[in-house]
């Protein structure tokens, strides 16, 4: 709580932040900014797409790490979705790609470099920007596509904590307490769990051909994650090297599911993950002086004993 309640202050109260940007037609077709201090040059830019198993996604949840990459002279949109039971797997997909979209089209107006973009997800929305990306590469392998963004502006995906082959996890879910009749429900059937399942849909003959074009794919971890295993990144990194895209994995010896978005950032000092995305994200910047270079270590919000016994407590 009292980390939480330090983040809902910086959400509601900081100037960084410009709240529910509409990027579409639906209630849920909001999008948050977080915008660094400095407005010397065009930013990179981040699209987030934050979890919370395809049913409590809020684009609020990535004020955390909005506030953490803004540090490090990024802006970050965290883009909401219909979540179910208001959408399925396909209304999330379609809002998401959306919302890259606009990130696409209008960062340039809120300082970003939209030669810059990077897109981001994490457990859930790491699954759904996976599928958005890769839907979107197999549209334009197509003929007449009429997307208004292309794979292309994406430099870089970063999944963090996320699932890739729904037909593995369907039994883990229902056992973990996301049951098989309410999973089915999201995933719009049996039948479409291949279509949905980004890992087993690359190795079909009608995306081999999109493949060459997924942008670098780097995926993190944590090795004590139960609620998704670290099993699904590997493979996923394994299937996509096999059919000649460039893929890396990092895993996180003792971090839980929710560890690397989490707890990690709340306990401040040296955050491994952000570091290496920020270090991906700043390699290509012409200039090597800018003030991103020094980052102050991030103040923790979070008594130590106090993440330990949340993460007893937590149900993921």
């Amino acid at each position: 709580m009292p980390g939480f309640i330090q983040v809902v202050y910086y959400y509601f109260f900081s100037s960084q932040v410009r709240r529910s940007v509409v990027y579409g037609d639906e209630p849920r077709n909001r999008l948050d900014l977080y915008i660094p201090t400095s407005t010397t040059r065009l930013k990179p830019v981040v699209a987030f797409v934050t979890g919370g198993a395809w049913i409590i996604g809020y684009k609020g949840w990535g004020a955390l790490l909005g506030r953490r990459l803004a540090e490090r002279g990024i802006i970050v949109a965290c883009i909401d979705y219909r979540n179910f039971p208001q959408g399925t797997i396909g209304d999330m997909v379609e809002d998401v790609s959306q919302g890259i979209s606009f990130v696409c089209n209008n960062i340039s107006s809120y300082g970003g470099d939209p030669n810059r973009i990077y897109l981001v997800g994490q457990s859930a929305g790491a699954h759904i920007a996976a599928c958005a990306l890769l839907n979107q590469a197999i549209r334009e392998c197509g003929e007449g596509d009429t997307s208004s963004w292309s794979v292309s502006q994406i430099k870089a995906y970063f999944g963090i904590s996320g699932g890739y082959n729904l037909l593995n996890l369907v039994d883990h879910f229902h056992r973990r307490g996301l049951y098989r009749s309410i999973f089915l429900s999201i995933m719009e059937g049996e039948k479409s769990l291949q279509k949905f399942s980004p890992q087993v849909m690359i190795k079909e003959s009608s995306a081999r051909s999109a493949v060459p074009l997924l942008p670098h794919i780097i995926l993190f971890h944590g090795t004590s994650d139960h609620s998704i295993p670290p099993a699904e990144s590997q493979a996923f990194v394994d299937a996509l090297q096999q059919h000649g895209a460039k893929a890396d994995l990092f895993l996180y010896e003792g971090k839980t599911h929710t560890d690397l978005f989490l707890q990690d950032p709340l306990r401040g000092g040296r955050d491994k993950m952000l570091e290496e995305i920020a270090s991906v994200i700043h390699s290509e910047d012409l200039d090597k002086s800018a003030d991103h270079m020094v980052v102050p270590a991030a103040r923790r919000l979070v008594p130590e004993f106090m993440l330990k016994l949340a993460g007893r407590v937590s149900p993921f």
